[in-house]
């Protein structure tokens, strides 16, 4: 084997520093998904259990050692219990950066010639106007867009609709007096998938205090898939939007404009 260099009597290869580079790139994706939540502080915990175990067993202090063992030993499925949101987020993340852009390109080449506009730019307009609406009047909101291989699993908890996407629905959906209105509306595939959808909870520590129950629902959704989200406030009628397990808060109708097109 042919070696780069050496670090005094220790010879480090090409294999060693692609080893090295890409065990430090999964490392700093674990901590990507894994910052501003409370997921983090067990993750440091595990971390430091491990440590104590490696210097226990340097110092052959052998009653601490075996009690440490107990738990290192049943270590990968503990994480893979505790941290199963968190697991299924970093699978979406290698499908998304692997298959995402390939699949992406094909479906450029396979709708180059298919005109889009009529569906989506006049969903979107209803969207936007039923979010401004709604706004203006303090209604509170949560609307999650997803692609077709998460809509089965998000529409599951809610009432399927299928209907075509229209300001006037979306107004009567969210009132208060309307069964409907609490839970999610879900759009995709250029339709009103299903009504009052119920979503996971972000346990994120970096979300204001005064975020409610719905930001904590949006942000959820997104960190645990693809999906994106926007949420009406009904304390102070703010926009926000949430995508890839972060929000904006407050966006003004400029930047609203600029998401929906």
């Amino acid at each position: 084997m042919n070696f780069l260099f050496e670090i005094g009597f220790l010879p480090i290869s090409l294999w060693d520093v692609l080893d090295v580079t890409i065990v430090g790139y999964l490392i700093y994706r674990v901590y990507l998904l894994l910052r501003g939540s409370i997921a983090f502080n067990i993750f440091l915990g595990i971390v430091i259990i491990y440590l104590l175990w490696w210097l226990v067993g340097l110092l052959k202090m052998d009653m601490l050692s075996m009690i440490l063992s107990q738990f290192v030993n049943v270590g990968f499925i503990i994480i893979i219990i505790i941290f199963q949101p968190e697991v299924r987020r970093f699978l979406l993340l290698l499908g998304k950066t692997t298959l995402g852009r390939r699949t992406d390109v094909m479906l450029r080449w396979l709708t180059r010639n298919i005109d889009k506009k009529p569906i989506n730019e006049l969903g979107n307009l209803d969207i936007k106007q039923a979010l401004l609406r709604m706004s203006k009047e303090r209604t509170g909101a949560l609307i999650v867009f997803s692609n077709s291989f998460e809509l089965e699993t998000i529409s599951q908890s809610g009432i399927a609709l299928d209907a075509k996407i229209s300001q006037s629905l979306l107004l009567s959906i969210f009132q208060k007096e309307s069964p409907l209105h609490d839970g999610a509306v879900l759009v995709g595939n250029g339709k009103l998938i299903a009504a009052s959808c119920i979503l996971p909870i972000s346990d994120s520590a970096s979300l204001p205090s005064q975020a409610g129950l719905r930001h904590r629902a949006a942000l959820g959704i997104t960190e645990r898939s693809g999906a994106s989200a926007f949420v009406v406030s009904e304390e102070t009628g703010a926009i926000s939007f949430a995508n890839g397990g972060k929000i904006e808060f407050a966006i003004p109708e400029s930047r609203l404009s600029e998401l929906l097109g």
